[in-house]
């Protein structure tokens, strides 16, 4: 491995976490546009109202925070790589802008949905809402399958504007991406529904569960048949290639979380049903290397020595920050803390609802700060790709000894100890009124 390849790899990873955390919202806004044109009994219309409610306030405290994945993919892409990034932005702008168009009507609609009383008003802005939510992952889609049939050419918009992401190969994975959403979205709030106790809700969402993952299985079969037809490389490097390793391990996961859906096993099934995705972001990046785009390997695309190593420290110092505070956060958001009344919580892990010990704190903070020196050092001053290595190595552990120096979970339990103290204004005392 090379100092050039890193950025690729921090990039994979990010786009794996949007795909997993985003698309899990994204879906989400699908199920929401089901629940308002299925159903005109009275029963049916009381279910789907609940499948809206429970979507929209399960997406409540990260739904935001899934798009830093994004902001993350765009910024490594634009500095490690600026001449791919230039190619893929001109000659695809149509979708990126398609794609933002939807984040920000979907952000927007959410805004406005809590402040609009009347129920026209409220069917509407779902509707814009849900309508976006599958606009933008089906435009994503369509950009991954426009780089990965090699129709984006190196230059500044020297590729087509329309037929270089409107072809067989592009659609498919687009529509495999809103299929994947779903089937991502259905798992997760199949899981929170039953951490609430919601039985009925929960049953709704499992079915919705393995209907998306047959969807999802059955696109995925047929886009094998149309990368034979239109990517004839990309299949042959995907089942015969260094990809069949990604693709397999999609396989067995996807198998894995319907088992564990029907079984009724949500926590497992969340984490199967993320490495599906991942594996297949992995298989398709081990297929389409060393290339990044047609003629233009990552050795070539890749910015200067100086310039990785900055954005390599600079994503470091930030996963040293980044990756504790999304812990705490879903530590909070799948502890139920910040949906339910303040109590007095349970004993942690000693006998008192307390942090970790100093001692311990301090040891793994000791070791995020030595893990990202060293691997600083080594990706700065050394040469050999062993030594590369054990830098990435290095850095990896900064990011997991920074997750445990803060202790989510320590912190989600002592903020449920403290109940919020009420604000306590002085007593007014009106003017008498004289006679």
């Amino acid at each position: 491995m090379h100092l050039y390849d890193i950025p690729m790899i921090l990039v994979l990873i990010g786009l794996a976490l949007y795909a997993v955390l985003g698309g899990a919202d994204f879906g989400a806004g699908l199920w929401q546009l089901t629940s308002l044109v299925s159903g005109r009994s009275r029963r049916a219309r009381e279910d789907n109202k609940h499948i809206r409610e429970h979507a929209h306030h399960a997406m409540g405290p990260v739904w935001e925070a899934n798009h830093v994945w994004l902001i993350f993919v765009l910024t490594v892409t634009w500095t490690a790589y600026p001449t791919a990034f230039a190619s893929i932005a001109s000659t695809l702008a149509v979708p990126l802008f398609i794609a933002g168009l939807g984040v920000i009507f979907r952000g927007a609609a959410y805004a406005l949905r809590d402040g609009s009383p009347n129920p026209s008003e409220l069917g509407l802005i779902d509707t814009v809402f849900s309508l976006s939510s599958i606009l933008t992952p089906f435009a994503l889609g369509t950009i991954v399958g426009a780089i990965a049939s090699q129709r984006v050419p190196v230059g500044n918009a020297t590729g087509h504007l329309f037929s270089s992401w409107l072809n067989p190969t592009s659609i498919m994975v687009g529509l495999l991406a809103v299929a994947s959403c779903a089937y991502m979205a259905a798992v997760y709030l199949a899981a929170d529904a039953a951490r609430e106790g919601e039985k009925r809700l929960t049953e709704q969402f499992r079915l919705r569960a393995l209907l998306a993952g047959a969807v999802a299985g059955v696109l995925a079969v047929v886009g094998l048949a149309v990368l034979h037809s239109d990517a004839h490389m990309l299949y042959h490097r995907l089942l015969d290639g260094p990809g069949l390793v990604g693709v397999g391990l999609s396989i067995a996961t996807g198998i894995a979380t319907l088992a564990l859906v029907g079984t009724r096993r949500f926590f497992l099934a969340r984490v199967s049903a993320a490495l599906a995705v991942a594996g297949l972001i992995a298989g398709w990046a081990l297929a389409q290397q060393p290339d990044l785009l047609e003629g233009l390997s990552i050795q070539q695309a890749a910015a200067p020595h100086e310039t990785l190593v900055v954005v390599i420290g600079a994503v470091a110092m930030g996963a040293a920050i980044l990756f504790p505070s999304l812990g705490l956060l879903f530590g909070l958001v799948l502890g139920g803390s910040l949906h339910r009344p303040p109590t007095v919580a349970a004993d942690v892990s000693s006998g008192s609802p307390q942090m970790l010990s100093t001692s311990r704190q301090g040891l793994y903070a000791r070791l995020a700060i030595a893990g990202l020196l060293g691997g600083l050092a080594l990706l700065t001053a050394a040469e050999a790709q062993w030594a590369h290595a054990v830098g990435v190595t290095s850095l990896v552990g900064c990011m997991i000894s920074a997750l445990l120096a803060v202790g989510p979970a320590q912190l989600a339990a002592q903020e449920d100890e403290e109940p919020l103290t009420p604000l306590r204004l002085p007593a007014m005392r009106l003017p008498r009124r004289r006679r």
